[in-house]
């Protein structure tokens, strides 16, 4: 066994040093695809370079294994800078490039590769990651929701969900695209009538790179109020099979990406997760179980016309450990938690038809979840009387969507309509505090309906840049909501260049977005539906930015935000805001509304981004956040996401023979709850169906757990052999063991057979009890990535 360890490490520590990699691409017009001859490509910091062919394809070879950036220029574009590609010697390294046609002003003038990439209608609000960002991220876990949490305006949480909070907004304010196609959620075991959970649905092998808009949001992509994730998927390879084996600290992966015909390509994946067995041996109350489906096929009619068919899926399993030893923690756990078997699916297709100067993109998709949640008393489910909750639940949306993008004589125009038919369905049976029962089948069909446009140019010699879009929405669910004057979103973004390196930048604009389909859907015991007059929730937006680029491949940006929303629903069982709802596990908006709620929310962002630069890279960002809701009373309280100060600080280097090291900081000054109504939780009528405390929402978020604080290392080696490669990687989280106090768990004082105690002095009342709720402790965890390709 020794002999054959020290073969093994004798192999790994001389592969690949005799052989060297292969950039390959095609550089095209990004507008109507058409090849660029004679492009100029230079490897940054090297003396290595080429040129393209007359169908635009270039080979960059002599490459050692490594990152590497491209720097792409040809008279009459603008410069483009690739950051990142990752050359191993096993086979080559696919990297297309698009480049955008300069205005005949701008060819006038002196033009240097902006080291990020700034798009007219949305000149701030704006961070671009690329997917080796996201895969090195320390305690990221290769997971996108928490990589974000890096970024500047995103909550950092010290819980394992994975709630996307971006600037004091909901986890419930935020939209997902990929490749141009909608998807509902990018989560396992995810809530609905919002988008979080504790683990990402997306394989990030199968991402290019990641859009991230927290304001600013372009007139095209609608039904956002917080943010919207634009993720464009790589290419598959067009010259032979590749397959890899990713082993992480959550699943297993499989993936594949091949060539089918001469014009068509397919990159498809599986995952399982071994949660369950993890969590079983660590004596953990619930199991947790997942896989998930995802593909991509592209195929290239001609060079006017392309095909892009994708596909995501889950299927999503939550049972009891009721073995698990008895601790206060575990039993109250297990008090809390359902069963839950929930799956969802997306499927889409969208076409592409490129002209001289235009192109039109025509989407059509489809996106289902199916999700039932089962508890009893005791978790005994052989008593029917022991019902708590029994609840079943579908969602369908069938969208299409068209629309036009043209650039002529430095104006960029982009216009387009959609539609979509919505259908919800849902057998409600839950037992609630107060001796309340929500007992209702519903089934609904929303048609809904929209158009935008906008409109971008440059004036002052290419200095100043504006855009001006307009959307409006509306749906046949009441009248108030069917006429889209009511729903009209405008928006208007500027950008003024103070010098070659520094610009200033604004935006504003009406936003909207439809409650959820839980809340539309939701009926009375008569069979009636109770929220008939909801309307589209309203967020307005202000955001004010200075932007400085250096010419060492990094930029600092200084934004302030305001938000100022309307139209939120009431929850009137609650009473308190949709708001403040969205990070438990679960269903929110299945119940009686009134649309009457107002907040705001603002603050300052600042962020340093250092892109890849002799071999270091990093990112630092620190926000400031007010977030603020009216409670049932009018007056302006703390939301739920008022989390006031947050800094996150990610920096890396890669050193020489494939290794790579890289270190994570974050913090947050203590996010508000809203403490517990003793006495009503107490009350055995409602202690005995909700086993937890009932809110005091009198005294709304009040109170502020202690600040949180995390440390995350990760070190990466990578293996190059002649006809696959190995990755390996160490990524701890956590590192320091730092805890926690977050709101205490309620509970009851039981006897040593663990029935609840009655009070003797009120026999209608269980003697209350807390119990400690505390977070973080130290998750190491080890990954291994084998990509094989075939000769």
């Amino acid at each position: 066994m020794r002999n054959l360890l020290l073969l093994l490490l004798i192999v790994l520590s001389t592969a690949g040093y005799a052989q060297t990699g292969v950039i390959k691409g095609k550089i095209t017009n990004s507008i109507n695809k058409e090849p660029i001859p004679y492009a100029v490509i230079l490897v940054e910091e090297s003396t290595l370079g080429t040129t393209s062919d007359e169908n635009g394809d270039y080979t960059l070879s002599g490459l050692d294994p490594g990152m590497y950036n491209l720097k792409v220029n040809f008279i009459g574009y603008k410069p483009v800078t690739i950051y990142e590609v990752q050359v191993r010697n096993a086979n080559a390294t696919f990297a297309n490039i698009e480049m955008e046609e300069m205005s005949m002003e701008m060819q006038e003038a002196v033009v240097t590769a902006q080291p990020f990439v700034r798009k007219e209608e949305s000149p701030l609000s704006l961070r671009s990651i690329g997917v080796s960002e996201i895969k090195r991220n320390p305690g990221g876990n290769r997971d996108i929701s928490r990589v974000i949490q890096s970024l500047p305006g995103v909550a950092i949480t010290s819980s394992f969900r994975n709630d996307i909070i971006v600037r004091g907004g909901s986890p419930n304010e935020n939209r997902f695209y990929l490749d141009g196609i909608e998807v509902p959620t990018i989560n396992h075991f995810s809530t609905q009538g919002a988008s979080g959970g504790p683990v990402g649905l997306i394989n990030v092998d199968f991402i290019q790179d990641l859009d991230f808009y927290s304001g600013a949001f372009p007139a095209n992509r609608g039904n956002a109020l917080s943010s919207v994730l634009d993720f464009k998927f790589k290419d598959a390879r067009t010259d032979k099979p590749a397959y890899s084996i990713t082993l992480g600290s959550n699943d297993l992966a499989a993936t594949i990406e091949t060539p089918l015909t001469k014009n068509s390509t397919l990159i498809a994946s599986w995952r399982r997760s071994y949660l369950q067995f993890l969590f079983q041996a660590l004596d953990l109350p619930f199991l947790p179980k997942y896989d998930d489906f995802q593909f991509k096929s592209e195929i290239k009619v001609d060079q006017n016309n392309i095909i892009d068919i994708i596909g995501l899926g889950a299927i999503d399993n939550v049972s009891l450990n009721t073995d698990a030893s008895p601790t206060e923690e575990n039993q109250y756990v297990l008090s809390q938690i359902p069963t839950n078997k929930q799956w969802n699916y997306t499927i889409g297709g969208s076409w592409r038809h490129f002209n001289k100067n235009a192109y039109r993109t025509i989407v059509l998709s489809r996106n289902y979840l199916n999700n039932s949640a089962q508890k009893y008393t005791d978790n005994d489910e052989s008593d029917p009387s022991k019902k708590l909750l029994d609840y079943q639940s579908t969602e369908a949306e069938n969208k299409f969507r068209i629309e036009e993008t043209l650039r002529e004589n430095g104006w960029k125009v982009n216009y387009g309509v959609g539609a979509e038919w919505a259908e919800y369905t849902t057998t409600t049976f839950q037992k609630l505090a107060n001796e309340l029962t929500q007992d209702y089948t519903s089934e609904i069909g929303v048609f809904k309906y929209g158009a935008f446009g906008q409109v971008s140019t440059s004036v002052l010699k290419e200095r100043m840049q504006w855009s001006l879009g307009l959307r409006m929405d509306g749906n046949n669910f009441n009248d108030h909501m069917a006429n889209p004057l009511n729903q009209l979103s405008p928006r208007l973004s500027a950008s003024y260049s103070l010098s070659e390196k520094m610009a200033i930048n604004f935006n504003t604009g009406i936003y909207h977005q439809l409650p959820p389909y839980t809340t539309l859907g939701y009926r009375n015991p008569a069979g009636e539906l109770v929220n008939k007059d909801v309307k589209y929730i309203q967020a307005k937006h202000l955001v004010l930015g200075l932007e400085y680029n250096t010419s060492k491949n990094s930029r600092i940006t200084l934004e302030c935000f305001y938000k100022h929303y309307s139209n939120y629903p009431m929850d009137l069982i609650d009473s308190i805001s949709l708001a403040n709802k969205g990070s438990d596990f679960g269903v929110i908006g299945n119940a009686p509304v009134i649309s009457n709620n107002k907040g705001r929310s603002y603050g300052l962002e600042f962020f340093f981004q250092q892109k890849l630069f002799h071999d270091f890279y990093g990112l630092l960002s620190y926000t400031f956040v007010r977030s603020e809701f009216q409670d049932f009373e009018g007056n302006y309280v703390a939301s739920a996401w008022d989390y006031r100060h947050m800094l996150s600080v990610t920096g890396g280097k890669i050193f020489k023979r494939n290794w790579e090291v890289g270190a994570k900081f974050r913090y947050n000054s203590g996010s508000p709850y809203t403490p517990y109504d003793i006495p009503a939780s107490a009350l055995k009528t409602n202690y005995d169906v909700t086993n937890a405390g009932i809110p005091d929402n009198t005294r709304l978020n009040t109170q502020r757990v202690e600040p949180f604080y995390q440390i995350d290392i990760r070190v990466d080696k990578k293996y190059n052999f002649k006809k696959w490669t190995l990755d390996v990687y160490l990524d701890v989280q956590n590192i320091t063991n730092n805890t926690t106090e977050e709101q205490p768990y309620f509970s009851v004082e039981r006897d040593a057979n663990g029935v609840p105690v009655t009070n003797p002095d009120n026999t209608d009342y269980y003697i209350p009890k807390s119990i400690p709720n505390t977070a973080g402790t130290v998750i190491p965890g080890i990954g291994i990535v084998v990509v094989e390709f075939e000769t």
